[in-house]
């Protein structure tokens, strides 16, 4: 699905897609697996929750699992029929502009003229997108040991434990950061936005799809 207008009747207002239907799943099926690995690996790594919670092999097994599963999520999206949005958004998160520097330095209160994602979002995926790997090959020489020296076992654990600071911190930040911030988070669900609030808030963006849907709303009435 392209990004575009929609105009709806009644006292709704016109919206403009933001995140397609594979995108929505994309997020919230790994959302889910992150969670669930966060939460029994805190209860892995901390003893008083391992003793309220028990069943630390239970515990163990569905960590390693669900951190297993994390990259297929990624992988069927890639390679199914919903992949553009997801490669136009990976492509957007990547690039780095001046106003996203601007709006860095202001701690997000610079008039940067914004695209679809705002600086804070750019490295906090580009963070989970280079931390996530690392945890996987960590965990994997820690759960599956034998083949591998001490002291690579040793620098596994260390580094898998900074990882997962990181991603708590990341995490946490995203979480109270969309609650502060409704109409983002409902666009998780729904796939929508008000045009008003992409005009103001990420105009860099609001103009390119504008500009997007009236080419195509041309060419549509050149072609009838």
């Amino acid at each position: 699905m392209r990004e575009r207008i929609d105009t709806l009747s009644g006292p709704d207002r016109d919206r403009i897609i933001r995140f397609d239907r594979a995108e929505r799943w994309l997020h919230g099926i790994n959302a889910a697996l992150v969670l669930i690995v966060m939460t029994t690996g805190a209860v892995l790594y901390f003893g008083p929750l391992s003793g309220i919670v028990g069943r630390r092999v239970l515990m163990r097994t569905i960590h390693v699992y669900c951190g297993l599963l994390l990259p297929f999520p990624v992988i069927a999206t890639v390679a199914g029929r919903g992949r553009d949005g997801f490669r136009r958004d990976v492509a957007r998160l990547t690039r780095w502009t001046r106003d996203d520097t601007r709006w860095i330095r202001s701690r997000g209160h610079s008039g940067a003229t914004l695209g679809k994602f705002n600086a804070g979002q750019k490295l906090n995926s580009i963070l989970m997108a280079g931390v996530l790997p690392v945890l996987l090959m960590t965990g994997a020489v820690m759960h599956w040991f034998s083949p591998f020296p001490d002291s690579m076992r040793t620098g596994a654990e260390y580094v898998h434990d900074l990882g997962a600071f990181a991603v708590w911190i990341a995490v946490t930040g995203h979480i109270l950061k969309a609650i502060n911030e409704p109409e983002q988070l409902r666009s998780m669900a729904t796939g929508w936005v008000p045009l008003d609030w992409a005009r103001t808030h990420r105009p860099r963006w609001h103009d390119a799809v504008v500009a997007a849907d009236e080419r195509s709303q041309t060419a549509d009435i050149h072609s009838e």
